[in-house]
């Protein structure tokens, strides 16, 4: 095993947007090196997170290691794309409690951000009118960690594929990514993998599960097996809990797994 750990430093770009929908509070480290606010004009919801991913990309192709706070999934299929304007190949670990493996032909509920991992594999074709689209991912090169929460024809469409799952556990994790050579890693987590007794306010809680150490040891060991050449947080809290101190703490925590180091902002003076 190759300690990767501490190769390079992290360029924070926040993405304050849950789909098309721009998030207020969403918290806003004093150490962020680019915060993405374009102005989207009226129109569909896929046009205009089209637009907001653009920005996303650049931004990603840019930062020299780029680590992505955002408020939702999608968001991902930006920083992969932006990832591969310098990557030829690209592999991903995917830390969810959901699948995010379901596309406009299966799904239940239509929610864009349910199909987040389905668009990076290239199953969601059309969905997203612009020139943007990542090259798929192959589903050799994707782990799937947890997805504990899984709609039953999603959990189909995942046994169908090639897609290796594991549980989050850091042996577990270590092992899949040596098994994936190599190949640079955009390491990617939502943070309704943890138990949701622990991260109140959480959009999409999924009862029990990982506790937040856990996790913090999984984004570790990843970081030192593989050359994790960018990474995301999804952080899916509710918009009136985002901004929470125990939100922020669970941030700061799991960006220092990742070896970065976040600073807030002073609260105002009143």
């Amino acid at each position: 095993m190759t300690d990767h750990s501490t190769a390079g430093t992290w360029d924070v770009i926040v993405t304050p947007w849950h789909l098309d929908e721009h998030i207020p509070a969403f918290p806003i480290p004093a150490t962020a090196a680019e915060t993405i606010r374009p102005a989207l004009p009226a129109g569909p919801v896929p046009a205009r997170m089209s637009l907001l991913h653009q920005a996303v990309a650049d931004a990603v192709a840019r930062a020299a290691r780029p680590l992505l706070l955002s408020g939702d999934c999608p968001a991902a299929r930006a920083a992969v794309a932006g990832l591969q304007r310098r990557h030829r190949d690209l592999a991903v670990v995917w830390l969810d409690a959901h699948g995010d493996f379901n596309t406009p032909a299966i799904t239940v509920s239509g929610y864009l951000g349910g199909m987040a991992l389905a668009m990076l594999t290239g199953r969601t074709p059309g969905l997203f009118d612009d020139a943007l689209d990542p090259r798929p991912v192959p589903d050799t090169s994707v782990v799937l960690v947890d997805a504990r929460d899984l709609d039953p024809a999603e959990r189909d469409a995942l046994t169908a594929s090639q897609v290796r799952r594991v549980p989050a556990d850091p042996a577990a994790i270590t092992a899949a990514l040596d098994a994936l050579g190599r190949t640079p890693v955009y390491l990617h987590l939502d943070i309704d993998v943890v138990d949701s007794a622990q991260l109140p306010g959480l959009r999409f809680p999924s009862g029990p599960g990982p506790s937040l150490t856990q996790i913090e040891e999984c984004l570790a060991a990843a970081c030192a097996t593989a050359d994790v050449a960018g990474a995301g947080i999804a952080c899916a809290w509710l918009p009136d809990r985002v901004n929470d101190q125990t939100t922020r703490e669970a941030i700061t925590r799991l960006v220092g797994a990742l070896g970065a180091d976040l600073a807030w902002p002073e609260p105002a003076a009143r």
